[in-house]
């Protein structure tokens, strides 16, 4: 499916004049950071020292708190660390460019567009811990329950460290959660809240894509996190600029992963998640029994894709899997399975055994999840009256078989072209509310209007909760039902 577009695109013509504007930007980041981390005098080593001076001498509740805020800023510290490296490396992706390889200027631009996005995610971490650390040791007063208060001129402000609930909270909640990916967020939260506030309800999701050519990024964790709401990150195994519906991608290739091409980048990435101490849901190389991502085994009609042989999907996800619990990722990461529904696959692809094939277990899966759309109707789709049971009962019947793991509609849209849109937005949550579908945790929505070639025609999907008024209703009073069990936070 379509992916947010990147922040930083290039063309090969700005290749010499992009590269040393990339040099003086790697440069001055790396001045930045060295003096907000390393300085004796930076946020980080005045908080700590704030905070082990109030452990000192404060007793009772104080004790408590300035502990937790010593144990959160010490994290901090370690994250910081890894910024570092990550700055570090996008200088030297920059030397390429500087060297004339204008090949490598799209790394090293997207290095240094990360480097920096993190950097400032990580100095407002800093910032506020800092406030926190000095309001506690100022302000004993603050009662159970309360942030400490800092003052800000004539007026005071409360502070609040973002924070998370654990894993084991996450992997089987009590409601159903509702997601969104939208064009920006988690970096820009316009578009995310303008449609909340026309649905009436927050999401509890976010939802992004991310590429193998790109470090983990840590501020998208963060900023979901402080936005109230779970990240859900897309990882695909290819780079973040690749277009959909190519499959050659021989670098990428799963054996060249299983064979350990990747294996500095993969602990990096995992050290990374570790660092950032938060949990993340990671939705992993997504829709793989189909026949359009790298990849895929095969094209189901007995020729490999991309080099692929049938089984590697599976040792793939093990050996990525099996790096992350090495560096002690594990803890913090919630790995999603999640192919796509069945019904306009190959007929190869829609058996119970071909699905099976690809799934790498329950001791290496936490959600099991689908991508279903309502798309445009075909003449030779007869079968579909526009349900949810078309869209996605075959598909579930065969997850239900596989695993006995909590199920999330991982991606899910419908279009306005066909005019069915408003049937299919019923459908859908008059199901959810079926106690036969109460295995259903979640449903993240693809809340974007896509364009694409269709048969060598320009095509457009609006997939958004609002394209129309009739469709936003029906969405509004379908997941404000109180059977379909969702968490209903107040749009802010």
């Amino acid at each position: 499916m379509s992916k947010q577009p990147s922040w930083w695109a290039a063309t090969s013509a700005q290749s010499r004049r992009s590269g040393v504007g990339i040099i003086a930007l790697v440069v001055v980041l790396a001045t930045l950071s060295w003096v907000v981390w390393s300085s004796p005098g930076s946020p980080v080593s005045q908080a700590l020292s704030a905070v082990i001076s109030g452990t000192e001498q404060a007793d009772g509740s104080l004790v408590a708190q300035n502990k937790d805020l010593k144990a959160q800023l010490t994290a901090l510290q370690g994250r910081l660390n890894t910024r570092s490296s990550e700055l570090a490396r996008a200088k030297q992706a920059a030397s390429v460019v500087a060297a004339g390889n204008t090949k490598g200027l799209a790394t090293a631009q997207e290095r240094v567009r990360a480097a920096e996005s993190a950097l400032l995610g990580a100095q407002n971490e800093v910032a506020q811990l800092a406030a926190q650390a000095d309001a506690a040791h100022a302000a004993p007063v603050a009662g159970p329950g309360k942030a400490p208060t800092v003052k800000t001129g004539s007026s005071t402000a409360s502070v609040t460290p973002i924070s998370a609930p654990t894993l084991a909270e996450i992997r089987n909640p009590t409601s159903r959660f509702f997601g969104m990916y939208t064009q920006q967020a988690p970096f820009n939260w316009a578009t995310f809240d303008a449609t909340s506030v026309s649905v009436g309800v927050q999401p509890t999701v976010t939802g992004y894509f991310s590429g193998w050519d790109e470090a983990f990024r840590s501020e998208a964790v963060t900023r979901a996190w402080a936005h109230g709401s779970m990240p859900l990150m897309t990882w695909e195994s290819r780079p973040i600029n690749a277009k959909n519906g190519v499959t050659d991608a021989p670098d990428y290739s799963l054996p060249n992963i299983i064979d350990g091409s990747f294996d500095e980048y993969l602990h990096q990435y995992a050290k990374d998640v570790v660092a950032t101490g938060l949990p993340v849901a990671i939705r992993f190389d997504h829709e793989m029994n189909s026949v359009w991502y790298p990849w895929a085994e095969d094209n189901g009609r007995g020729k490999a894709i991309n080099g692929n042989n049938p089984g590697d999907f599976v040792k793939m996800w093990h050996h990525v899997h099996d790096i992350f619990e090495t560096e002690g990722a594990n803890q913090f990461a919630l790995w999603v399975w999640a192919p796509n529904i069945i019904n306009n696959l190959t007929a190869t692809h829609q058996t119970p055994e071909y699905l099976a094939s690809m799934y790498p277990g329950d001791d290496y899966v936490d959600w099991v999840g689908l991508s279903g759309y309502l798309r445009p109707p075909t003449s030779t789709d007869t079968r579909n009256n526009y349900t949810f049971d078309y869209t996605f009962g075959r598909s579930l019947a065969q997850l239900r078989q596989l695993t006995g793991k909590p199920i999330v509609l991982a991606e899910v849209g419908a279009t306005e072209t066909g005019g069915h849109k408003v049937a299919w937005i019923t459908s859908l949550f008059e199901s959810l509310a079926k106690p036969e579908n109460d295995d259903i945790i979640g449903v993240s929505w693809f809340d974007l209007a896509v364009s694409s070639f269709v048969g060598g025609e320009l095509s457009t999907n609006d997939w958004r909760i609002d394209s129309r008024p009739e469709s936003l209703a029906a969405f509004s009073a379908g997941l404000s039902n109180p059977a379909a069990n969702f968490t209903l936070v107040p749009a802010k």
